[in-house]
């Protein structure tokens, strides 16, 4: 048995999560690579399967990684497959999410192509403070806070200009409780909660990712908090549900990350199925797990 764990050719020297990964492996006795998924040499029917790791430069190669998701799917096994792939890549999920009872934060979508006013967006939909993101993105790429005030509008105007000729955004109000008590998430390994996070920004930033300094620490979630990560994951697989492909089993791997409203209630705000950080430092264990359940998928 030959694994893959496909990758990009510049990770982040910070990356070191997966080791717990490659370790459970080294230790089941499974040989593994770690092949760059737009190598243009790389074999990928020599694996048995191909596990999507830390391909985190595919948000600006969307339609090549599609693409290559497929043309692995047609070889060998692709986790998670490559409809899941399609379909998470595009945060127009969120919309599914939401119709399935999954609590989002409010959003205005705005297509691409379309042309509009940051002035009357914000005053049709009562937001004080607004967050711009797009619908394929990673890392707070291209994401904008503004105030409404003169200058706030015009820096969101500029925002859009620019950006929505090319690719759909979302718009929302600025949840600022991320800039208190940072956000949180939910990882899962085959079905199962396995451990959650929290990270906290920087003093003064909305951004949680490592690569602006955040920090992370292990989290134990409220009963309600739990719950409503585990309804993320099973609206995900329940066969009939929004992801294409769901048969009802369990996917290998996903995470769902949240914030807290000014009231105190969490919403969603990514279900991120198709290259996560997993933070298995702070629970080894799960990279045990994912070998595990990986594995268990090659007998079947």
């Amino acid at each position: 048995m030959l694994l893959a764990l496909a990758t990009r050719s510049d990770l982040p020297a910070w990356e070191i999560d997966d080791r717990f990964l490659h370790q459970a492996l080294q230790d089941l006795g499974v040989p593994f690579e770690r092949p760059i998924w737009d190598d243009p040499t790389a074999d990928w029917s020599r694996y048995d399967a191909v596990l999507i790791r830390t391909t985190w430069d595919y948000q600006d190669k969307l339609p090549a990684f599609l693409a290559w998701s497929r043309r692995v799917a047609a070889t060998t096994r692709l986790f998670n497959p490559a409809p899941v792939v399609a379909w998470n890549t595009h945060k127009h999920y969120l919309r599914q999410l939401a119709a399935a009872g999954v609590p989002l934060a409010p959003t205005v979508w705005l297509d691409r192509g379309q042309q509009v006013a940051s002035g009357d967006l914000v005053d049709r939909h009562g937001i004080r403070e607004g967050f711009l993101k797009p619908c394929v993105g990673a890392t707070a790429r291209e994401t904008l806070r503004f105030l409404t005030d003169a200058a706030g509008l015009a820096a969101a105007q500029a925002h859009l200009d620019r950006l929505l000729p090319h690719e759909d955004l979302m718009l929302q109000p600025f949840l600022g409780q991320v800039l208190v008590r940072g956000e949180w998430s939910a990882i899962s390994i085959d079905g199962r909660i396995s451990h959650c996070v929290r990270k906290i920004p920087v003093p003064g930033d909305y951004r949680v990712q490592d690569d602006f300094g955040a920090r992370d620490e292990r989290y134990e979630p409220t009963a309600t908090e739990r719950a409503l990560a585990e309804h993320a994951f099973t609206s995900v697989q329940r066969r009939g549900g929004p992801c294409p492909g769901a048969d009802g089993s369990p996917l290998v791997y996903g995470r769902a990350d949240f914030l807290w409203a000014d009231d105190g209630e969490c919403v969603l705000t990514e279900l991120e199925l198709v290259e996560p950080s997993l933070f298995f430092r702070h629970e080894p264990r799960a990279g045990r797990m994912l070998a595990a359940a990986l594995l268990a998928r090659l007998r079947r």
